[in-house]
């Protein structure tokens, strides 16, 4: 079997690596950014960063500072309008998985024109879109190394993945420094989310000897290390091994693709807003007990490369060990239950039939190791719901 391996052109990693910003730009070509990020990014000063790097080196830039959490296709038409009105060559990603995504899907729109539907999966994106330069700000989602975005259609409430080279960023500039100032709750929340991707992508039916190698060592690294990050802001070391693991653990799923959580989590942010990184939490737990059946030698693996067991000679320890870990974290990271997050039951289990069906459609349910009916995933929500 072969496997395609989509990268970026050019990665900058480690502390300071957003020092290289200007030198990144004019080795790509690109004399005029258009910066897209989030209010919060020009609250905490970043934006502020960025732009006195351009200016000293005497680039011109514009910025777009309306993303959203959750971004739909209505919201990102305006910042498509001013690329094109004002002839940017390259967009800066600022900012969390939601900000990448969103400068993505402007390259896109910007660039070929049309709307987020004409691109949704399984209709891959294998057309060439003006540079994106990923600055991620949170160890998490792996963004700036995937060839994915997820863009919500209003109308209809959906989460539309697309996927395919043509949105791979052609750089990334991975600094640990810029995540020293994130709250508890995200850097939880996008810790969990790249171990999900790790563990995702390593379990997945795609999976390959590469994005294992990758998956192998995202696990290392975060599994290790992120409850010491979450828990003493001041490890520095800890820091850095959980940004390195999350881009590494986005290189292992955008060339493996993610699974049965993944597709259960993303229509919970759809119809109960819970965050991304947040609702693979919730989910983790239970879709691995689920899945573990169907690929045991490979969740005792993944507890092998989380440091939580020695050797593999007991299979069903390995598992125990496994899932005991993601329920810590869970418990030590105080993450919630549906229940607890305020999703109220009756509200709740009236949507599991579209959610299921919604979970289906996206496609990644089918990399999951063990295949699930629509009735199964209901079952699946109404244990999260409780967090059992």
């Amino acid at each position: 079997m072969t496997a395609t391996i989509n990268l970026p052109k050019i990665m900058q990693i480690g502390a300071g690596a957003i020092n290289a910003l200007p030198d990144t730009l004019i080795s790509l070509g690109c004399q005029y950014p258009f910066i897209i990020t989030d209010s919060t990014m020009v609250a905490l000063g970043y934006t502020d960063k960025i732009t006195e790097l351009l200016s000293a080196q005497g680039i011109r830039y514009g910025i777009f500072s309306d993303t959203m959490a959750e971004p739909s296709e209505d919201s990102i038409l305006p910042a498509v309008e001013l690329v094109r009105q004002d002839k940017y060559d390259c967009l800066l990603a600022l900012g969390g998985g939601s900000a990448i995504d969103t400068a993505k899907a402007i390259a896109l729109l910007a660039t070929h024109g049309g709307i987020m539907r004409d691109y949704k999966m399984p209709k891959p994106v294998n057309v060439r879109c003006m540079p994106v330069i990923a600055i991620p700000t949170t160890a998490g989602t792996g963004s700036e190394a995937t060839q994915a975005t997820i863009i919500t259609d209003a109308k209809t409430d959906e989460k539309m993945l697309c996927m395919g080279p043509g949105l791979m960023p052609m750089a990334a500039i991975v600094d640990y420094e810029l995540t020293l100032s994130l709250p508890l709750r995200i850097a939880a929340d996008t810790g969990i989310d790249a171990l999900t991707h790790a563990i995702e992508a390593y379990v997945s039916r795609k999976a390959n000897l590469f994005s294992d190698q990758q998956a192998i060592a995202a696990m290392k690294l975060i599994g290790q290390n992120l409850l010491t990050t979450c828990q003493d802001a001041k490890d520095l070391a800890a820091r850095e091994a959980v940004m390195l693991g999350a881009t590494l653990a986005g290189i292992a799923f955008s060339n493996a693709s993610v699974a049965l959580v993944h597709g259960m989590s993303r229509p919970l942010g759809v119809h109960f807003h819970v965050p991304h990184g947040l609702s693979n939490a919730m989910l983790l737990p239970t879709v691995t007990e689920y899945s573990i059946t169907s690929a045991p030698q490979r969740y005792a693996q993944c507890a092998l490369h989380m440091g939580l067991v020695d050797n593999l000679e007991d299979e069903k320890a390995a598992h125990s060990a496994l899932l005991k870990q993601l329920r810590l974290i869970n418990l030590t990271l105080k993450v919630p239950s549906l229940a607890e997050f305020g999703v109220q039951k009756e509200v709740f289990f009236n949507a599991l039939p579209l959610m299921a069906e919604q979970a289906l459609a996206s496609g990644s349910p089918n990399n999951n190791p063990r295949l699930v009916s629509k009735d199964e995933i209901i079952a699946l929500y109404k244990t999260a719901w409780a967090g059992e």
